[in-house]
């Protein structure tokens, strides 16, 4: 035999020979090896403990890795925050190393949600990973731009980088990724324009980037993404009106385009069998004018709509009632008029209806009768004039909150509300002329989480059957004429239960005591307490100091008198003390100065005396804050006089 031949075959017999051996050691190429090393060296912490057991040369044995068992090299890498078979979060922190584009064969990269992993995705990865398939990147600590090269990959099918702080604009290259299904750039920084070669993405089928900087017009082209299920444009700064071409996105479900700046009319569908899986539409916070249009009857598949906050007017269509699989309806914060369609009977799968701040008129439709499914009821702020409560509300079976302020009910509080067929958890009667009393049968509502009377002319007591509401978290009953004293709705008579209060709202009426109730009982909870303009008189407990998550209060214009406590000093969480127009004297405490939270301070009109204490946050306020006190000196008021 030849010899060079004999040493061709000598050299493959050696070459398959380490071929063997690496598939049996677990080995792999020595590129592979380096960038994962080169991967690990950029992670100092890992609570997974993954990146620990990585030594040796075995690479395709390690903790994460997947390799193709015919050619031994790195194909998959999964080291996700979320370890599923635990559901165990972890954390990696460190740099993204450029290493990791040495693994040229990597069809599966998955570094999401480590949370702590900073650096920029490598400028070279389209041009030295042609194989990959799925990049998951999301979740972490990342800046810099989305690389242009990654257009070159032309095997993508899934690119998630959402959730870093990646910047830049979207690469018009991105629309070469013919093969892309999913593409999720959501909850970063990046502004720009969208690239109109993203209507080349004709495989798409989620689009997501939501939540970022992006400027200029919606494009045309986005109406050629034929396969595109999904498609969030949502809370960026786009402008000018809504293309007609999204009719054509035949299999589209999601559509959310709220939190933007479109103006214009809504342009679909434009016939019956456009857009005919649409389930989810989200248009709120927009300036979009005009009728809602007949033709929204078309959409039959719709199960959420929110067209709120916008400038739409003209009446509802009786189309809606096509909406059979309709769930939850927003239209708040419009100029729609007329009145609410008997159509609306039809939606018998409605839970939420918000037609709150419109310019809807009487009658309210006996057919609402049929939507016993309704939870939640928000009809408030339309020029209704209510007589009275409709009797069908009551018989809702399902309806368990109800909002009517600014409706104009007159009389007294409808006892109808007490015999409703399901429990009222959040009752809203504000901003109306109510007048009389507060019926005693409130406390009988045993699930009750938040009431609302304010803006009325309540003149009574507060009822002793208040106490008798374990779940209420939201009191309001400010400016009314209501009497007496505060202490029913701190919970301090034996046997009461509660302590779940966490905002109340007592301001303008004419409550004279009971400030000494605050703290004593079981409403510990309190975050937000109003006791202004009142005639409140005494002195401030020193049980104000178990109010440890409060972070507003407000006592002014009252008659309190006596120093301030010592104890307000505890409530270091307080943003807002308003004390001003009561008989305070003495000293400002000290302990003052451990309100480092504090953004609004009023002790102004009192007779307080003395230095202001020295240092912050103190002495960040403006003097107008302090003024009215005869007695007070220092910073930022005069100095004082030795």
């Amino acid at each position: 035999m030849d010899y060079h031949l004999l040493q061709i075959v000598a050299l493959l017999a050696v070459m398959t020979f380490g071929e063997a051996i690496r598939k049996t050691t677990g080995a792999c190429s020595s590129e592979d090896l380096e960038g994962l090393m080169g991967f690990k060296s950029g992670i100092q912490m890992d609570t997974s403990g993954r990146l620990a057991k990585w030594v040796g040369s075995s690479c395709c044995e390690w903790e994460g890795i997947v390799c193709d068992n015919a050619t031994t090299r790195v194909t998959q890498i999964h080291l996700s925050g979320l370890i599923e078979k635990d559901l165990f979060q972890t954390q990696m922190v460190g740099q993204l190393s450029p290493s990791i584009t040495l693994l040229t064969s990597l069809e599966t990269l998955d570094l999401g949600g480590l949370v702590g992993l900073s650096g920029t995705i490598p400028q070279t990865i389209g041009m030295q990973m042609p194989k990959l398939q799925k990049l998951y990147l999301y979740g972490n600590n990342l800046t810099g731009p989305v690389p242009e090269s990654i257009g070159d990959l032309p095997n993508l099918q899934e690119l998630a980088l959402h959730e870093n702080r990646i910047s830049g604009s979207i690469p018009s290259s991105l629309g070469s990724l013919k093969n892309l299904k999913r593409l999720l750039l959501y909850s970063n920084q990046i502004s720009g324009t969208i690239p109109l070669s993203l209507g080349n993405l004709t495989n798409l089928v989620e689009l997501d980037v939501h939540d970022n900087a992006i400027m200029g017009h919606i494009p045309d082209s986005i109406g050629q993404m034929q396969a595109l299920e999904k498609l969030d444009l949502s809370s960026n700064m786009l402008t000018g009106s809504i293309p007609s071409s999204l009719t054509n996105l035949t299999s589209i479900s999601v559509l959310y385009m709220d939190t933007n700046n479109l103006e214009g009319t809504i342009p679909f569908p434009s016939r019956y069998g456009d857009m005919l899986s649409l389930a989810f539409l989200r248009l709120h916070n927009n300036h979009l004018s005009g009728n809602i249009p007949p033709s929204f009857g078309y959409l039959v598949s719709l199960q959420r709509v929110s067209l709120s906050n916008n400038q739409l007017e003209g009446e509802l269509p009786s189309s809606l009632g096509n909406w059979h699989s309709l769930s939850e309806l927003y239209l708040s914060g419009n100029s729609l008029s007329g009145q609410i369609p008997k159509s609306i009977g039809q939606l018998s799968q409605l839970i939420m209806l918000n037609i709150s701040h419109n310019l809807i008129e009487l009658p309210l439709p006996q057919e609402m009768s049929s939507l016993q499914n309704l939870q939640t009821l928000d009809l408030s702020f339309n020029p209704l004039n209510l007589s009275s409560i409709p009797s069908w509300l009551t018989s809702l079976s399902s309806l368990s909150r109800i909002y009517l302020a600014g409706c104009g009910i007159k009389g007294q509080i409808p006892d109808s509300l007490q015999t409703t067929k399901s429990p009222i958890q959040e009752l809203d009667l504000s901003g109306n002329l109510l007048s009389g009393i507060i019926p005693s049968w409130i406390g009988s509502l045993s699930q009750l989480y938040m009431l609302n009377l304010s803006r009325n002319s309540l003149d009574s007591h507060i009822p002793d059957s208040l106490t008798n509401l374990p779940d209420l978290g939201v009191l309001d009953l400010h400016s009314n004429k209501l009497t007496g004293s505060i202490t029913r709705v701190f919970g301090t008579e034996q046997g009461t239960s509660g302590g779940s209060l966490t905002y109340i709202d007592l301001s303008d009426n004419n409550f004279s005591s009971g400030v000494e109730a605050v703290g004593v009982g079981e409403q510990l909870n309190i975050q937000y307490l109003n006791l202004s303009h009142n005639f409140l008189k005494g002195t401030l407990p020193s049980s104000l100091g178990r109010l440890n998550f409060i972070h507003c209060l407000d006592l002014s214009f009252n008659e309190l008198a006596s120093n301030l406590p010592d104890v307000l000093a505890k409530l270091t969480l307080l943003e807002r003390l308003k004390l001003q127009s009561n008989h305070f004297s003495g000293n400002i405490p000290n302990g003052f100065l451990k309100l480092r939270k504090l953004k609004d301070l009023d002790l102004s009109d009192n007779v307080l005396e003395g230095e202001i204490p020295e240092g912050k946050p103190l002495i960040d306020f403006p003097g107008s804050t302090y003024s009215g006190n005869k007695g007070l000196c220092g910073k930022p008021l005069s100095p004082c006089k030795l």
